[in-house]
């Protein structure tokens, strides 16, 4: 009964389909569903299983904030996802698609995921390209339902219409979607494996101390700045520098190993469809987000400076502490056509002294390095970092030849997620062709369903 549904590009798509003989629905060749809606009881970390909500199965980095009590949680086995199942967003912003693979082992995954698994192995690819393009996306968002949170329901999952390729293409679309998983699960073993490296050399983490109540001594709190925020004094970023301190590790100023620490001015921001690819922060740590908005670069005073060169690292300067703030990214070539928000740090790693994936893998270990930059934050209702502060993070040095081996480790896992990333762009390409042909009355590459 919504009438914007019916308006929608993805309505007379779906007319189209209805006008053809050939084809199915994705019901035909797949299971859709979704668990009950979860009520868990949430225990420390300790002690609870880590919770990912829906959003977070997208971050290149899911870092669970829940951890619930598996004996509490309902139909608990249906919660854990296998490898390569095809999940798609029901919830809030519907319609993503995205696969399951080694960064979620082993994690709860909410019930706000339409989990599609083929009733043949053979569709397994061929489906999850057809999900990944524009065409099906505007399908799904004419299913939606909702005034200010919409949502999806399986039925409307199983009712888009889908062609079906020939079986010697539905073996080419397998072979490349297997390929884009594997490339996910080697960058995130190599990622975990170099994280692993550092923490060996450093020592492991120390012990956190009471985060409920700690004093700190005046003159402390005048050393540098005046930081009274008590998150600066914290047991956890004490203790790690104390620890460097106790190993006698060598330690250097991140202003002592950069070429540069800085952002950008605020300008407003004006987008339309003929500007250049945009980057924020939420773009830029979710996995594969594709263009989802193009600024209009007129309007900035020097517009090259908002861009990025390979092997710059970029870090999140605001939002909640224990969400993107402070997170690091490390650029690539595929980075440097992008339009980059203000609303980021830049870094250059000083060449010839350290290697980009050793200081990224220091300043994004969860534990033994995003603590000392998220100390800084300051504000209370958005914190943000201030390059300054963030430019006095101190970066452990190793010997050269550990230092090495994390950087090839970190820098490979940052390749074989680039290329993962432009392999499934490819197929969600090849297939929107696919499709239009299909549309265009071109049934050669189809069977009958």
């Amino acid at each position: 009964m919504e009438a914007e549904n019916y308006l929608s590009g993805g309505y007379g798509l779906r007319l189209q389909f209805q006008n053809h003989s050939q084809g199915s629905r994705i019901g035909h060749i797949a299971s859709v569903w979704q668990p009950h809606r979860l009520k868990g009881i949430q225990l420390d970390k300790e002690f609870g299983t880590p919770f990912l909500a829906a959003t977070q199965v997208f971050d290149l980095r899911p870092s669970p904030r829940k951890f619930l009590s598996l004996d509490r949680t309902e139909d608990s086995s249906e919660r854990f996802i296998e490898n390569g199942t095809i999940v798609v967003t029901c919830s809030g912003s519907v319609g993503r698609a995205t696969l399951i693979y080694a960064a979620h082992k082993g994690v709860l995954i909410s019930h706000d995921l339409l989990r599609i698994s083929p009733k043949k192995q053979k569709h397994w690819g061929w489906l999850y390209a057809f999900l990944r393009t524009k065409s099906a996306h505007e399908m799904m968002m004419s299913e939606k339902y909702g005034h200010m949170i919409k949502h999806l329901e399986p039925g409307h999952i199983e009712g888009v219409p889908v062609p079906i390729l020939r079986d010697d293409l539905l073996r080419v679309f397998n072979d490349d979607v297997r390929r884009v998983l594997e490339h996910r699960n080697q960058a995130w073993s190599l990622q975990k494996e170099a994280e692993d490296a550092f923490a060996a050399a450093v020592g492991g983490v120390p012990s956190k101390g009471s985060e409920t109540g700690f004093t700190v001594r005046a003159s402390e709190l005048l050393k540098t700045r005046r930081r009274l925020e008590a998150s600066f004094h914290s047991p956890m970023a004490t203790d790690l520098i104390e620890q460097f301190k106790r190993r006698g590790l060598q330690i250097e100023l991140l202003a002592d190993v950069s070429d540069g620490v800085w952002w950008l001015t605020r300008f407003k921001r004006i987008f339309g469809d003929e500007g250049d690819r945009y980057l924020s922060a939420d773009e830029l740590f979710s996995i594969n987000p594709g263009v989802t908005k193009r600024v209009l670069v007129e309007q900035a005073d020097n517009p090259d400076s908002y861009r990025v060169k390979a092997g710059w690292i970029v870090m999140a300067c605001s939002g909640q502490t224990y969400g993107l703030n402070g997170s690091v990214s490390l650029m690539t070539k595929k980075h440097e056509d992008a339009f980059f928000s203000h609303d980021l740090i830049r870094i250059i790693p000083k060449e010839g002294h350290i290697r980009p994936g050793y200081l990224f893998t220091v300043l994004g270990h969860p534990e033994l390095g995003r603590p000392l930059v998220i100390r800084n934050a300051y504000g209370t209702s958005i914190p943000h970092l201030d390059p300054d502060d963030v430019a006095r993070t101190p970066v452990v040095r190793l010997k050269r030849e550990i230092e090495q081996e994390i950087a090839a480790k970190m820098e490979r896992a940052i390749e074989l997620r680039v290329s993962a990333d432009a392999l499934e762009d490819d197929l969600a390409n090849r297939a929107e062709l696919l499709i239009h042909e299909f549309l265009s009355g071109d049934v050669t590459s189809f069977c009958h369903s």
